[in-house]
């Protein structure tokens, strides 16, 4: 190994430990502002008020919602040293990116109902209780999109570059997703990894196009709750298919409906996803938004 190799080799470490330096600062910054919320200011709020258990559950949502923001503005501000502009609303860019997020999951969707694979059993009609669960997905999805897009691939990709950080955040982000397979098997589980790493591509592609969390979010929270709309499970979840507006079976093959894990794991909306990815990549190329690694 010559010794301008040798250097080289060491200076990508360094980039390297820097970077992993940086993502345990953030997750620290992130974490440890939620665990003071919950563990400090929450307790702190039902002893002085006592506000009952459905606003304590609504406070505990939104103050471990703005703790994690807030947290990660302090990080930025203080060991990155400039503004968040990640974090700034942008109306326009969000409305794209909520009817994005739900076109694009809706129309495989709509194919999966004609096809037969799902099949309409009664329409039950709109509950008000979708308005909390909305609630609930919009803050879910920020959440991850903030610690997925906003710290981990942004942080990764000053290191290593766009692509790499692309392909990290996703499988990382996918890796994330396991324990919702309860009971799954193998087949179930490697179908699961390929379509939500799919879904953490075309998140952290969209969010390395736009750089602006919110837009990320939209389209996340937005392809989220349309699931749900439809009566069919959402990332291996059931327990909200009671209230959804469509009371709704499967008729055909796993492969095609997605099984226990719902529409995610269905090649159809994998396709149509995979289709947004490509393009969104392309996008990246050609607005010269795709950064190199250091060495």
């Amino acid at each position: 190994m010559t010794q301008q190799t040798t250097g080289l080799a060491w200076r990508r470490s360094l980039v390297v430990a820097r970077a992993l330096g940086s993502l345990l600062l953030g997750g620290v910054a992130v974490l440890g502002a939620v665990f003071v919320f919950r563990q400090g200011l929450l307790p702190l709020i039902d002893a002085v008020w006592r506000p009952g258990p459905e606003w304590l559950s609504a406070f505990r949502r939104v103050g471990i919602l703005l703790s994690a923001m807030g947290g990660y503005w302090a990080y930025v501000h203080w060991h990155e040293k400039r503004k968040a502009t990640e974090l700034r609303l942008q109306p326009l860019r969000l409305l794209l990116g909520g009817a994005s997020g739900a076109i694009l999951v809706a129309l495989p969707m709509a194919a999966l109902f004609a096809l037969g694979a799902y099949k309409l059993v009664h329409f039950r009609g709109v509950s008000p209780t979708l308005l909390g669960i909305a609630a609930l997905l919009l803050i879910a999805a920020t959440l991850e999109e903030l610690i997925y897009r906003c710290l981990l691939f942004r942080v990764l990709e000053g290191a290593l570059g766009t692509w790499v950080a692309l392909a990290v955040q996703a499988v990382l982000f996918a890796l994330a997703h396991l324990e919702n397979l309860e009971y799954g098997g193998g087949g179930e589980a490697t179908t699961m990894l390929v379509s939500v790493s799919v879904l953490g591509l075309l998140w952290g592609a969209l969010f390395a196009l736009t750089r602006n969390l919110w837009v990320a979010v939209a389209n996340h929270a937005a392809w989220n709750f349309t699931i749900l709309l439809s009566g069919v499970p959402l990332s291996g979840n059931e327990d909200w298919r009671a209230l959804a507006p469509l009371n709704s079976c499967y008729a055909g093959p796993d492969w095609l409906t997605g099984g226990r894990f719902g529409p995610e794991n269905s090649l159809l909306v994998m396709a149509s996803a995979l289709v947004a990815v490509l393009l969104l990549l392309r996008a990246l190329r050609r607005h010269g938004a795709v950064l190199k690694p250091k060495t």
